[in-house]
């Protein structure tokens, strides 16, 4: 098992400490399970109703019927869609948390938050049809927080949400409204997924994909509206040099992980942790306090601020292992269960913050948005006290990281451009898109999977694509992976970029004052703010008139992992974004299903599934899309 685990140096260096001490690890666990349920790898198990579970034989000769009539096509459809209904759920919950905070500070309630981007305000305000002229900011935002709650309040089936207006082409938007796809309400959709699929409802596969796509498309409103209010509470992203991987933790220092995917807490942390410096260092800690990050939270906190990332998602009980975090902080979405037991090993205390997401064995520190500054004094307290515990003998740090250029989201690349071309920013890119310098545009997101080597189909796919001259754009995981991995640098666009990616990115960074590169993959932020790649590319189709569906352009995640997961490839699709998916989906026991989601959706979205866990065959498959996208573009 040893050589199928991961790329990540780090982790191969602390799985021994790990087996020394006798604490299982992700992969441990995964090696238990082995055989997995060949049934449920097929979307042929149904737990719906208590009579059941009922299974059905893939192979004939068995039932052909779960015992309330519904055939296999049926039963995989209403698993897959109920996935995307709970990964809508999850980011759109999260962008409701952030909403009703800039609704608090509208109202002047939350001192521990404010406009940190008025300009972004204003920009949001505009797409939203809100007018701002000779108007108070706090107004403003007010009305922004208000009509985008309308997006989870709006009865009228007849009206869409509005934030996915302002992320697909108008030809597109008109598109799938004529499917009856757009959603009108977050809440609604996920409701409906959740009462079409109960037992004696939808049996027609196709209509429960489609129902399934409309939730999908609510997960994109959700992250988009989660995205763009948190760069005004929080602000833009713009480039910063940082570093990644668990080389990033401090022997010398109160190092406290943040771990996650929702930033409200996480930001307050990281502006108090720096009033508190000083008793670390009492503590003990001559570098004071060390604020580390993980998964999503750490992403997010990583753009903004520079905060090192120490790991993504499979490889965070790494993190503990090393036996140097004094505090894991953890708040909502893809956090194992198992580091409260690992945490027990060691000195460490994990501290959960929100009251729907609790493990047990861990600290609950309750957050509110009111309280949010006296919560983050408790939390870092807790860990300076778990400092004076730490056992020196016990701690091993991988002596590994890697430099990482971040911060790239839509504002950034566009100031960037803008030293090419002023008046014109998106001109120079399309240029060198049309006259072949750069390829197309690939986007790398999802997750990591015990199914895949961690990291190395993200890394092999960057490195084939960039060769071809693919311009690359990362969040999430994926972005963590290509961060540990070194591709954020200008060194590695210098090894791994073809020619005349090369000449590109040199040329803008030169113009940028970089003197070099722009990094090989643009670290765009977490895995909700996927919505910053679309945004991008809607903004170089209305430029070019054309809909997404015609660009040159892919997305890939190939270590998808998550309902979140199913419901961010979905609605790639649905936009018109060919996407591949490295895991083989657990759909492949309906050939309605397989047939809708590979080539179904080709005609009515233009986008479509493409299924490949072998990475190097993936990059051929994504290059062949993107030459056959350029063919038909006549460039």
């Amino acid at each position: 098992m040893k050589n199928k685990i991961s790329i990540d140096p780090a982790v191969k260096e602390l799985l021994p400490i790990a087996k020394k001490n006798k604490i299982s690890t992700v992969w441990d666990r995964y090696e238990v399970m082995q055989p997995q349920c060949g049934f449920g790898s097929l979307g042929l198990c149904c737990r719906i109703c208590w009579k059941g579970p009922c299974r059905i034989d893939p192979f004939g000769g068995g039932p052909d019927r779960g015992i309330c009539g519904a055939d296999a096509h049926t039963i995989v459809a209403r698993n897959l869609i109920r996935m995307m209904a709970a990964g809508a759920a999850a980011h759109s919950e999260h962008g409701r948390h952030v909403v009703l905070a800039l609704w608090g500070v509208s109202r002047g309630r939350f001192s521990a938050y404010g406009i940190r981007d008025e300009k972004k305000l204003l920009s949001v305000a505009q797409k939203l049809d809100i007018e701002t002229e000779n108007r108070d900011t706090l107004k403003i935002a007010e009305e922004v927080a208000l009509k985008t709650l309308e997006d989870f309040q709006n009865q009228d089936h007849q009206t869409a949400c509005h934030w996915i207006k302002t992320v697909v082409t108008d030809n597109h938007f008109n598109k799938l409204k004529d499917l009856h796809v757009l959603p009108h309400n977050i809440d609604a959709v996920v409701c409906q997924i959740m009462g079409r699929t109960h037992v004696g409802c939808d049996a027609e596969p196709a209509n429960v994909v489609l129902g399934g796509v409309k939730g999908a498309l609510a997960d994109l409103n959700g992250m988009v509206l989660a995205t763009e209010l948190s760069d005004i509470l929080f602000g833009t992203p713009s480039p910063v040099v940082t570093s990644a991987n668990l080389g990033v933790i401090k022997e010398n220092a109160v190092n406290i992980a943040i771990n996650g995917h929702n930033p409200l807490l996480s930001e307050v942390i990281c502006s108090i942790a720096g009033e508190m410096n000083g008793d670390a260092i009492d503590a003990g800690a001559p570098a004071g306090i060390n604020i580390i990050g993980i998964c999503c939270t750490g992403n997010e906190v990583m753009v903004r601020h520079g905060v090192p990332l120490a790991t993504n998602y499979l490889s965070q009980e790494m993190a503990l292992i090393t036996g140097a975090v004094d505090a894991m902080v953890v708040d909502v979405q893809c956090i194992m269960p198992s580091i409260s037991e690992i945490g027990a090993c060691f000195h460490t205390e994990v501290i959960t913050t929100m009251d729907e997401n609790k493990i047990t064995g861990a600290t609950h520190v309750s957050f509110s948005e009111e309280s949010a500054g006296d919560t983050a004094r408790r939390i870092l307290g807790l860990a300076i006290e778990a400092f004076r515990r730490r056992d020196a003998k016990r701690v091993n740090i991988p002596d590994i990281k890697q430099t990482a250029m971040v911060g790239f989201g839509v504002e950034s690349i566009v100031a960037a451009l803008a030293k090419l071309d002023e008046k014109d920013p998106l001109k120079p890119l399309i240029d060198n898109i049309v006259n072949g310098n750069i390829q197309g545009i690939a986007l790398l997101a999802g997750c990591n999977n015990t199914r895949s080597v961690q990291d190395r189909s993200f890394e092999t796919i960057a490195k084939n694509l960039a060769e071809n001259n693919v311009l690359l754009l990362a969040s999430g995981c994926g972005a963590g992976a290509c961060a540990k991995e070194g591709l954020m640098t200008m060194e590695a666009t210098e090894k791994y970029a073809g020619e005349s990616l090369k000449a590109v990115l040199t040329s803008i960074g030169n113009a940028c004052g970089l003197g070099g590169p722009l990094p090989l993959v643009l670290h765009m932020g977490s895995c909700v703010d996927n919505s910053r790649a679309v945004n991008l590319a809607t903004a170089l189709a209305n430029k070019l008139g054309v809909d997404l569906s015609d660009l040159p352009l892919i997305a890939s995640a190939p270590e998808a992992m998550s309902e979140k997961a199913v419901a961010i490839a979905t609605w790639s699709v649905a936009i018109g974004i060919p996407t591949h998916v490295g895991t083989i989906p657990q759909v492949t026991g309906s050939s309605i299903v397989t047939d809708l989601l590979t080539e179904g959706t080709r005609d009515l979205f233009g986008g479509y599934f493409i299924v490949e866990p072998d990475p190097a065959s993936a990059a051929g498959k994504l290059m062949d899309i993107i030459r056959d996208k350029r063919k038909k573009l006549g460039i």
